[in-house]
């Protein structure tokens, strides 16, 4: 392992440039502590061209958003022959579209909330589904471009038709699953423990309750019944499997059980590229299983590879 040397990719240039670079500086750091030779790379259009120089032993994706995982860096390193961390390609692709990614889930057995894909300037006065329902961009992450729209809303959002959105034409609109926001990740062939995310004086996991200080409460275990926790890893596990996805991967559900009936369990997307500071969800799930942040990103940086 000593000497290993390991390109840390982070930055990019989509929206989450501030989320990647901060994944990507404490990466770099741990992964130094832990005895690699490690280059900090802030990507920019000419990373093919920085990789093909630098040649090193592995690279540690620290990338969000459009181009660090919807399977466009994965092609330049596939091309260059670099060993690289999280998924390939194809899963890549496949995961950051959410809409295609929810009818692989539904095929296998996951079970989905009722949604559309639309333009979003076909948007028109009437609502395009009963409310409350969410409007999401089909290939965004930390919740850019989030909307929920309320049962007495009388129209449509409209911003999503404005000239201020910038995440796509292409969105979907996905029936609002009420309750508990629930995640848990996935390292390798097994599930790790579940987290209950409960948002702190914000309607719903948003960007700033993601990533500001004191936004949001983290429950590791998940007080729940231990048969919907199992039941939560049993379907990352699936969704992970199903999607392709290699390495570590973080599935996002939502738990409705305000009724008596056992209440309803609703998977809502897959993230291939959860982020990677200390106090991360999925690093959070790592350190419950025993692994310190160091052994974690060793282990990712042992499992990288081509051909993911």
């Amino acid at each position: 392992m000593s000497g290993k040397h390991v390109a840390v990719l982070m930055g990019g240039f989509s929206s989450e440039r501030p989320v990647s670079l901060s994944s990507g500086a404490a990466c770099a750091d741990a992964l130094e502590t832990a005895g690699y030779r490690v280059t900090r790379i802030d990507v920019d259009r000419n990373v093919a061209e920085v990789l093909a120089a630098l040649r090193p032993d592995a690279a540690f994706n620290a990338l969000h958003g459009p181009f660090g995982e919807d399977g466009t860096i994965q092609g330049i390193l596939e091309y260059l022959e670099i060993p690289y961390t999280h998924s390939g390609v194809l899963a890549s692709a496949l995961a950051m579209d959410k809409a295609q990614a929810k009818h692989v889930a539904a095929a296998s057995g996951i079970p989905v909330a009722d949604a559309l894909v639309m333009d979003r300037q076909s948007f028109g006065p009437n609502h395009p589904m009963k409310p409350p329902y969410v409007v999401k961009p089909v290939s965004e992450g930390s919740s850019f471009g989030v909307v929920i729209v309320k049962e007495d809303q009388s129209h449509p959002p409209q911003v999503v038709t404005s000239s201020e959105w910038r995440y796509g034409d292409r969105i979907m609109v996905e029936r609002y699953v009420a309750g508990r926001e629930l995640t848990c990740g996935v390292m390798g062939d097994k599930a790790l423990g579940v987290t209950e995310i409960i948002p702190q004086g914000h309607a719903f996991y948003d960007y700033d309750s993601k990533y500001v200080k004191g936004g949001s409460r983290h429950v590791i275990p998940a007080q729940i019944s231990p048969n919907i926790y199992q039941k939560i890893q049993t379907l990352a596990l699936k969704a992970h499997q199903a999607i392709g996805c290699r390495g570590v991967s973080r599935s996002d559900f939502r738990f409705d059980d305000s009724s008596s009936d056992g209440g309803e369990l609703i998977w809502l997307e897959i993230n291939t590229q959860p982020g990677m500071t200390p106090t991360s969800l999925v690093p959070e799930m790592a350190a419950h299983a025993g692994y310190s942040f160091g052994e974690f990103l060793s282990w990712m940086v042992e499992d990288a590879s081509c051909l993911r």
